[in-house]
């Protein structure tokens, strides 16, 4: 759909460059190209129209054009989201927040960093380093996306294990509501008092308003860190090794697991040199006071040879430590060396079933001839299974879909979640149902309308249905208006 086709459009972009000028407007299909998807490049939906605001004015402005049209928005941060949750609408507006990205202040004696939501993530921990102090939540993508794509997903990272997601380091938020007023959440002090809306904006997805700033903690570097390399046989003896760590009453910073398949990835990308004729590898870092560190590696390590590890290493130092987590921080991309075609799935388990649901993921891949390689944050369930196939072979597509519904699937029935930390979007609003009862669902979307009762802000994310704003909740009977006008699906 081009603005020439969308009467609500026509105007919009010539209002819109009076306001925020000729270079922060794109309408040239070419370029609005560029923008079609986030990183789950298997959903494209070129936008009508892209901003590009520089301050909380323009999104101001942006916000309440489009609020003023009718016309529905998305916002984008760097576009590394994995669920679809960036994907524009054919018949919206993308406001991209990449050009507000200053790091307004970093006040270290209260711990402290106030950012714009453009703010790359591994930058704040940069700027705050001179004072001794990090950015703790280090999604694997931490050099390119940013903070407000942070927000609105509550991203995680190997590091969330000991220190939290997002939603546990972020204490102030400003936001542009969808009428276009801006609206102050939190600030510097922790725990604001009343209703918890900042917990509700952060891991909303973009749908209750655009983020303008953000304020997080900022943690204090550890006196000490030591990181573990550990090589086993197979999946089963690394899981067991990370059951007896965690049941020790050890919590490491990180715990992350890859299986063969992985390995073998990442090996193909970066040359990471893990142990030959490793099944799977286990990394361990602890951070903290140096006596404490030094009782819980000791820990550490008598529980990894006494699961079997055939090998263990030490990181010697910063550049060794680097060099056991470079394989792990290209898996998702490495896997594109051994399939042209995969899907980076996202779903969290209880710690204590990790075999027995990784099991059932090789009985599928098995049953399906679908290969999987499994990485993740072993130490909280968080899986990452990448589900390889080839598109280019008829029906390989479709049955890698099955099989990365089912890999959620195997996550609901044992406990868990669909997500741990790419969110809903696009991709998963259709498994809401399998987790949630329909009053569960009507009972989220009546706070999403209480922000949004013209439902513009990112329409068509995490709900599975054509829920309106001014609905009853509950059951309905019959096709949804938006069904029959065939612009929404009921999954």
């Amino acid at each position: 759909m081009t603005i020439d086709e969308a009467p609500a459009l026509t105007g919009l972009a010539e209002r819109l460059r009076a306001a925020l000028g000729p270079d922060a407007v794109i309408d040239d299909h070419q370029r609005l190209r560029t923008y079609e998807c986030d990183g789950l490049a298997q959903y494209r939906v070129t936008p009508a129209l892209v901003v590009l605001p520089a301050d909380v004015t323009g999104v101001v402005a942006a916000v309440r054009a489009c609020a003023e049209a009718g016309v529905p928005f998305v916002a984008r941060g760097s576009g590394t989201g994995l669920s679809g949750g960036a994907l524009p609408r054919a018949d919206g507006v993308l406001i991209v927040t990449s050009r507000l990205r200053r790091i307004i202040e970093i006040d270290a004696a209260n711990q402290r960093a106030v950012v714009e939501p453009g703010v790359i993530n591994l930058d704040i921990t940069k700027a705050a380093g001179a004072d001794g102090y990090y950015y703790a939540p280090d999604p694997s993508s931490q050099l390119i996306c940013s903070i407000g794509g942070n927000v609105a997903e509550n991203s995680g990272g190997a590091h969330c294990l000991k220190y939290g997601f997002t939603t546990n380091h972020v204490t102030g938020v400003q936001f542009v509501a969808p009428d276009g007023e801006v609206v102050r959440l939190g600030g510097k002090a922790p725990d604001a008092t009343g209703y918890d809306l900042l917990g509700a904006i952060v891991g909303s997805e973009g749908t209750l308003g655009v983020v303008t700033e953000v304020t997080v903690r900022l943690v204090r570097e550890p006196e000490a860190v030591r990181t573990l390399l550990a090589g086993f046989a197979g999946v089963d003896d690394a899981g067991a090794a990370t059951s007896a760590i965690i049941g020790a009453g050890v919590v490491p910073a990180a715990m992350e697991m890859m299986d063969a398949l992985a390995i073998e990835a990442a090996e193909a990308a970066v040359r990471c040199g893990y142990p030959d004729g490793a099944g799977a590898v286990l990394i361990v870092e602890l951070d903290g006071p140096a006596a404490e560190v030094e009782a819980q590696f000791a820990e550490v390590e008598r529980h990894c040879r006494a699961h079997g590890a055939f090998e263990i290493r030490i990181a010697a130092d910063d550049a060794e430590r680097a060099s056991f987590w470079r394989g792990r921080k290209s898996a998702f991309a490495a896997v594109g060396r051994i399939s042209p075609d995969y899907i980076v799935q996202d779903g969290v388990i209880p710690r204590t079933v990790l075999a027995e649901v990784l099991h059932r993921i090789a009985e599928l891949s098995r049953e399906t001839g679908i290969r999987v390689a499994n990485v993740f944050h072993a130490g909280d369930g968080n899986l990452h299974p990448l589900v390889l196939f080839d598109d280019a072979v008829p029906g390989e597509a479709e049955r890698a879909e099955e099989v990365s519904g089912a890999i959620l699937d195997l996550c609901i029935q044992h406990g868990g979640s669909i997500t741990g930390e790419h969110g809903v979007g696009s991709d998963k609003a259709k498994y809401m149902p399998r987790m949630f009862s329909d009053a569960d669902l009507d009972t989220m979307q009546l706070l999403r309308c209480a922000f949004d009762p013209g439902g513009l802000a990112n329409p068509g994310k995490v709900f599975p249905t054509p829920r309106l704003c001014g609905e009853v909740p509950g059951r309905h009977k019959g096709a949804h208006p938006l069904q029959d006008a065939g612009i929404a699906e009921v999954f």
